[in-house]
């Protein structure tokens, strides 16, 4: 098992030494103020993503990847180590800032900590790099004082932007990969991402006249980020920024768009402070739609669910009657219901107190919720009662339910045992309105409940 989790350990550290290097020597192929200098550097969401998703233990594969990146780059030996010493306290730093104020892993859910986030990691952790950086390239002797204002602002955004757009991309990702998409979510994503992939393309590929050059056609583009943000949530709200950010990089660097100048490093200082901007305005736009998302459905579940059980109330009861009466109108297809009394309640609440009564009720409800089918309706009827709606079902697979369920909590294992029972109706035979079919099933229970005398069995 150690040997196991050695082995996996260096393979996440090689893996991060080489996917720092790559992007790092991708990210440095744009640079023109000073060639260890860019204002593109992915590397730090990497390196800031990959320490809050594994922990401070992957510090030396950003220290190897940096030392690599700009020892084959410019400089000496040195220099690239100081410049790797920056770019490992870098992420360390703003790992740890965004562990102690802003939520950590979870600092994309709210938008205050999203703020926090850019705050402390893309703004003041990438001070730290970016002094260090160019103070060890100025006293090297591979950079003069005169530029040193000018390759620090542009190894600061490069670095600060870097964290804003690719570690929400990689957090978010790693921790939801699943695609739990329907077809129309599919098709309206689709539609999402060629709209903006074509919009980028339009506004950043200079498709417009040279004339129309300086007109804000950048923000075309905001639609479809709030778009993304308010129907598909932060996880595709971070891919549609990381894809315009590629398609507004490859425009700005080709001299096409808004933001291209001369020379070409304050074109992408432009583009930058843009990508920026909209992405953490998208991220906490995103981030608020769907906390009240999820409050909505908190209420919506408030609202139909049985505070004690968990199982459906009586409204959502009647919903589920109604909507099985009206199929029945289509499909002409029968469907049971059961009523189901808890034996013997307010003895086992003398005996035992009302805490013990409670759990008994919920026993119930769990071998309801578990044993029954994902279209069937368990719901708590009131007090001691419940309701089991079985949607295409005659008597003899009901009755078969109802012996299952009677087992099953009989046999469950805790203490004090319980019992119940269970009356049966199937509409339409037993009634053609839902008052008619739980008056029914409830005289079938009591019917069943006196000819058996069936009571809670206590103890002495």
């Amino acid at each position: 098992m150690v040997r196991s989790r050695f082995l996996r350990d260096l393979a996440v550290l090689a893996a991060l030494t080489g996917t720092y290097f790559v992007a790092g020597k991708l990210g440095l192929k744009l640079a023109s103020v000073h060639a260890s200098a860019t204002a593109v550097w992915p590397c730090t969401g990497i390196a800031l993503a990959a320490l809050l998703i594994f922990g401070y233990r992957v510090w030396p594969a950003v220290l190897a990847g940096a030392f690599l990146v700009n020892l084959t780059t410019a400089g000496s030996v040195a220099t690239s180590i100081g410049i790797a010493v920056g770019n490992t306290l870098e992420p360390v730093v703003g790992c740890y800032l965004v562990n102690r104020v802003a939520g950590g892993r979870r600092a994309f859910e709210r938008a205050q900590d999203i703020f926090k986030f850019a705050f402390l990691a893309a703004m003041v952790s990438t001070t730290i790099s970016a002094t260090v950086g160019v103070t060890t390239l100025v006293l090297g002797g591979f950079a003069g004082w005169a530029k040193y204002g000018s390759i620090w602002c542009t190894w600061w955004l490069g670095d600060a932007v870097g964290a804003i757009v690719v570690t929400p991309f990689l957090l978010l990702w790693w921790e939801n990969p699943r695609l739990n998409w329907n077809r129309n979510q599919i098709i309206e994503l689709a539609f999402l991402l060629v709209g903006l992939f074509f919009t980028g393309w339009i506004v950043f590929g200079g498709r417009f006249h040279s004339d129309l050059k300086n007109y804000p056609l950048e923000y075309l583009c905001i639609p479809f980020l709030v778009w993304a943000a308010f129907r598909f949530g932060r996880r595709n709200a971070a891919t549609a920024i990381c894809v315009l950010a590629a398609v507004a990089t490859w425009g700005t660097l080709h001299g096409f768009g808004p933001f291209s100048r001369d020379p070409q490093n304050t074109s992408l200082l432009l583009l930058q402070s843009f990508m920026g901007i909209m992405a953490i305005t998208t991220l906490a736009l995103a981030a608020e739609i769907t906390r009240r998302k999820r409050a909505e459905e908190y209420v919506r579940q408030l609202a139909i669910t049985d505070p004690l059980t968990g199982v459906a109330n009586y409204r959502r009861l009647l919903d589920a009657l109604d909507s099985e009466i009206k199929r029945y109108g289509r499909t002409g297809r029968s469907f049971a219901v059961l009523v189901l009394d808890l034996d013997g309640l307010k003895k086992l609440n003398d005996t035992y107190g009302h805490v013990v009564g409670s759990e008994a009720l919920c026993r119930l409800a769990n071998v309801l919720r578990i044993h029954c089918r994902e279209t069937d309706t368990a719901g708590r009827y009131g007090g001691d009662e419940f309701v089991l709606v079985l949607p295409e079902t005659e008597f003899g697979a009901a009755r078969r339910v109802a012996d299952r369920i009677s087992e099953r909590l009989r046999t469950d294992g805790d203490e004090p045992p319980v019992s119940v029972s269970i009356g049966i109706a199937v509409y339409p035979q037993d009634g053609t309105t839902i008052d008619e079919l739980l008056g029914t099933a409830d005289s079938a229970l009591y019917r069943e409940k006196g000819s058996s005398r069936r009571n809670l069995r206590l103890p002495t």
